[in-house]
């Protein structure tokens, strides 16, 4: 099903209205939870924005029981976009969610409640794929070309509008921007309703072995960027902060054996996506580690959150008026790097 443009609002009222409903409403979806390898482990509600493998370190820390070491017991669900999988946390349908982090920003300053304690993915994890055109190395390039993306206000939507902008192209006119449920991005792409699509893996490689290519890398372009935030309450926070450290130190050490052990993460990829080639899972993991889009740690880094602030102020998305240090809680991220070390002698 196709999004209709005209209905996608990019004011932040209308926007954190539909974080509201949603969070009224939603209920978890494609919930897998991992048998638990013994009793008394905590229970974690978690919800990812859509399941895809810019979120690796969190499959690699599932499979490799990291998590159960820890403690707990992840039950993780799928919400269907960054939207969505914040409101399940407003909605406390879930104790934690990975997406959009700008979602956090848009609830503070509209006077809510949210706080970021960590980064799954530090780049942008999109890359403009197509079947037709050339490799494009400068963005005024996309002029009269129709592009797809997830709606607004999804990252990869954002990240290409203020690109075009930025290149002094205007959206509907110079170029468009088709809008699709994400995750489809691709499907749209290959049945030519658009000449690009703007996508994640493992749809990416999916995609190039259908005859695509990569014409357009984001993740350089963009440079370092929170483009996925671990979010969560600070009722949450402060109701049980031994789960959120163990959480967060879980994630910290499954983004190093990402890095460490690529073919284990190749084989829990092959796990997730079984419907996939396992040679167009594996080349997509190869990229995610070629272009360090999965965080090497789960520490949020100013610049990563500078970036995607500045892109979202010139949306207008937000104002940027909570400073990173009200936003960022960095504590258990730091803690969860000194443990780490100490495990692994460093």
């Amino acid at each position: 099903m196709l999004y209709n443009p005209l209905s996608m609002q990019s004011n932040r009222r209308t926007v954190l209205t539909g974080i509201g409903l949603t969070a009224i409403t939603f209920c978890g979806v494609a919930a897998r939870p991992l048998p638990a390898a013994a009793q008394g482990l905590k229970e974690v509600r978690f919800s990812e924005a859509v399941h895809n493998l810019g979120y690796i370190n969190l499959y690699v820390g599932l499979h490799s029981k990291i998590f159960e070491k820890n403690g707990l017991k992840m039950n993780v669900s799928a919400a269907g976009g960054d939207t969505q999988t914040f409101a399940a946390v407003l909605g406390g349908s879930a104790d934690f969610a990975i997406g959009d982090a700008t979602m956090v920003q848009m609830s503070r300053e509209a006077g809510g409640p949210g706080v970021v304690v960590g980064t799954v993915v530090q780049r942008a994890h999109y890359f403009g794929v197509s079947k037709n055109l050339q490799p494009i190395s400068d963005p005024k390039q996309f002029k009269g070309l129709t592009i797809v993306t997830s709606p607004e206000p999804n990252t990869n939507f954002s990240v290409a509008k203020r690109m075009l902008e930025t290149a002094g192209l205007k959206v509907g006119t110079d170029t468009k921007i088709l809008q699709v449920n994400p995750g489809t991005e691709i499907g749209a792409m290959l049945a030519g309703q658009a000449d690009m699509a703007i996508a994640y893996q493992p749809s990416v490689a999916s995609a190039v072995a259908q005859g695509a290519k990569i014409v357009f890398d984001f993740s350089n372009y963009v440079g370092p960027f929170c483009n996925t935030g671990i979010m969560v309450l600070p009722s949450t926070i402060q109701k049980d902060p031994a789960m959120v450290q163990a959480l967060v130190t879980s994630f910290e050490e499954a983004s190093r054996r990402t890095y460490k052990d690529p073919a284990f993460a190749k084989e829990v990829a092959r796990k997730e996506f079984p419907d996939l080639p396992p040679a167009v899972v594996d080349a997509a993991i190869d990229a995610e580690v070629q272009y360090k889009i999965p965080a090497e740690t789960v520490v949020v880094k100013e610049d990563q959150w500078k970036n995607l602030m500045d892109m979202q102020v010139y949306l207008k998305n937000v104002k940027g008026s909570i400073p990173f240090d009200q936003i960022i809680d960095n504590s258990f991220a730091l803690k969860a790097v000194e443990t780490v070390n100490k495990m692994s002698g460093g």
